[in-house]
């Protein structure tokens, strides 16, 4: 049973392994649309905030002998903060459907490349606590790390979702708010995910795994 765990992972290293093309093209779409949805909020958040940007309109309108309250500096700003929000929901129907395509992949993936199959293997190898026991347990606790993420990534795209067609939907204004309370907190754990995944993965393709990157984009075939 061992030497069958072993076998389907890098005889390097558990974290070198091999990636189909449609997981590698799935996990680059993916890093680019979270990326995306990020800047746009902080951009709306800094730059394009609505209220912080009434006083700069109306002080540029008054340049031009134009004055304007603040509820019609309101309107001006709010056109801006929304065109940028319009970007974002676009963002998140793609990664709605990025989510669904993802369920696809894992039920046609070879045997030996599904997410289920790699965390039965990791657990096998765990549960020896032969060998290099340390290095398993590490790549057991990365391997539902990535569960989490799927689950992190389903609430944000229902919540999300919940958010934009909540009046189609029929929703009380207190249920919409509870809604975007779940996802204004959850995009903050999509952040800190990101973050140490990519430190994770920088130190770890510097140190004892080096080729993880480059595993994802040419698949270590």
């Amino acid at each position: 049973m061992k030497s069958n765990q072993i076998n389907s992972v890098s005889t390097t290293s558990l974290f070198i392994q091999r990636h189909s093309a449609i997981i590698r093209t799935w996990h680059w779409l993916t890093f680019l649309i979270i990326s995306g949805s990020m800047i746009t909020v902080l951009i709306n958040s800094t730059m394009t905030n609505q209220r912080k940007n009434i006083p700069m309109v109306q002080e540029q309108l008054k340049s031009r002998d134009i004055v304007v309250t603040e509820d019609q500096a309101f309107a001006v700003t709010r056109e801006y903060e929304d065109k940028f929000w319009g970007i974002h929901k676009l963002l998140g129907y793609g990664l709605a459907f990025l989510l669904i395509s993802r369920v696809v992949i894992e039920l046609t993936q070879p045997g030996d490349e599904k997410i289920c199959a790699r965390i039965k293997n990791a657990l096998g190898l765990f549960r020896e606590k032969e060998g290099n026991w340390k290095e398993y347990r590490h790549y057991l606790i990365v391997k539902y790390s990535y569960l989490l993420f799927y689950l992190l990534l389903f609430c944000m795209a229902i919540t999300g979702l919940g958010l934009a067609f909540g009046r189609e939907l029929g929703f009380s204004r207190e249920l919409h708010g509870t809604i975007r309370e779940i996802h204004n907190f959850g995009q903050y754990l999509m952040y800190a995910f990101v973050v140490v995944h990519l430190c994770g993965v920088i130190i770890a393709d510097n140190t004892n795994n080096k080729g993880l990157v480059s595993g994802m984009i040419n698949g270590n075939k």
